[in-house]
């Protein structure tokens, strides 16, 4: 074989390795954004279900001890108390994740306005 068959051989399978490498690339990442019903139905299913987990522990320990509903009410309490404090944190982080998208649009100097023209 030739020296210049041989540099040709090497410069084919140097273009092959490229395309491979080009089409194992992951695409441009698409940033995920949940809309505001998706964020709304988290912090509901968050509150329900600490009504929910309260009020079953409650009725778990009346029908265990045999007693008036008292636990059921009180655990049901701490239970909406404990959704409400989640409800906060949630919103509370998905604050912190829009401010934050907006820093990095005002450094990368796009403005809101920008996208939608």
């Amino acid at each position: 074989m030739s020296d210049l068959d041989h540099k040709q051989q090497m410069q084919q399978l140097e273009e092959k390795i490229a395309a491979v490498k080009q089409a194992q690339e992951p695409g441009p990442r698409t940033e995920e954004h949940y809309s505001q019903a998706q964020h709304a139905w988290r912090m509901v299913i968050e509150l329900v279900a600490g009504l929910g987990i309260g009020f079953g522990i409650g009725y778990g320990l009346d029908h265990l001890f045999g007693t008036l509903p008292i636990f059921m009410l009180i655990f049901t309490i701490l239970g909406l108390v404990a959704g409400v404090k989640t409800m906060i944190r949630s919103a509370h982080e998905m604050q912190e994740e829009q401010l934050a998208d907006e820093a990095v649009d005002d450094e990368a100097g796009i403005s809101r306005k920008d996208e939608g023209a």
